[in-house]
């Protein structure tokens, strides 16, 4: 009988470790798979439609392309990706410490979200040159551009995080006359950072895009600055690997971000991501 009940047990760890397997390289593989095939039908639009190169260059002229000016297109990336990075951690500091803010304080809250939801109102086409003037031609308004567009969406979902706190844990905390810094970084800040990373997460593509359009107005150098050049220049080979850089960098923030907060917020279960 407990022969039969190990085996039993056996099978079904097992089988538990099979389906494992076969999800994991499921979420590797069917990526890859979509890629692949979305460069197949790329390719073959291009060639049946016989559209013109600078129109729609093949893929195989984009990878040349990437190859043969990799270094400059690593140049201008370095420069986007730090104004998406500084751009990031300013814009989401800024919003942690204003919902801290908000939740300690409602009046200031009531008082100063309908400014902040009017400023996120504006065009990030239209701040651009507006902080442009304010703060002359050199990476400062792009940082502050990819700074503005990170800070809403943390702000809001920071303030939901902090204050959906379970009654419950608020008032044994209050019972175990807990001070309003032990509720905050022991109970407030814990519950609020599946909800911080969820934005945070947003944050990492959209510091991005902000410090890319930061950069069409008045810049030189930068991933923006290239697809303005390649665009008048007519080259569009380099127009779609400058895009194709400048996504993978986003994509990249994305995943980082993805996996600090796989090890940070261990009492959730793993997201697909």
């Amino acid at each position: 009988m407990a022969t039969s009940a190990t085996a039993a047990i056996a099978a079904a760890e097992a089988a538990y470790r099979a389906a494992r397997t076969r999800t994991l390289w499921r979420r590797r593989l069917l990526p890859v798979a979509g890629v692949v095939a979305f460069l197949l039908a790329w390719a073959g639009l291009v060639h049946f439609l016989e559209v013109p190169p600078f129109v729609a260059p093949s893929p195989v002229a984009v990878v040349a392309t990437l190859v043969a000016k990799f270094d400059m297109l690593m140049r201008n990336l370095w420069v986007t990706a730090v104004e998406s990075v500084l751009g990031f951690l300013l814009g989401n500091f800024a919003a942690i410490a204003i919902a801290t803010v908000f939740v300690h304080k409602k009046s200031a809250e009531e008082a100063l979200f309908p400014v902040v939801v009017l400023i996120n109102t504006v065009p990030v086409v239209a701040k651009a040159p507006i902080l442009v003037l304010l703060l002359g031609n050199g990476m400062e308004p792009k940082i502050a551009i990819a700074a503005l567009i990170c800070f809403f969406p943390t702000l809001v979902n920071m303030v939901r995080g902090l204050e959906s706190v379970n009654p419950q844990a608020m008032e044994l905390m209050r019972v175990l006359s807990a001070s309003q810094r032990e509720i905050f970084f022991k109970l407030r800040l814990l519950n609020s950072l599946p909800y911080l990373f969820s934005a945070l997460k947003i944050a990492a593509s959209t510091a991005v895009i902000g410090a890319i359009v930061g950069e069409w107005i008045g810049s030189t150098v930068g991933i923006g600055a290239l697809i303005i050049q390649s665009t008048y220049n007519f080259d569009t080979a380099l127009l779609y690997a400058t895009v194709a850089v400048g996504s993978t960098f986003s994509v990249l923030f994305f995943l980082a971000i993805s996996l600090i907060e796989r090890l940070v917020v261990r009492w959730n279960a793993p997201s697909s991501v």
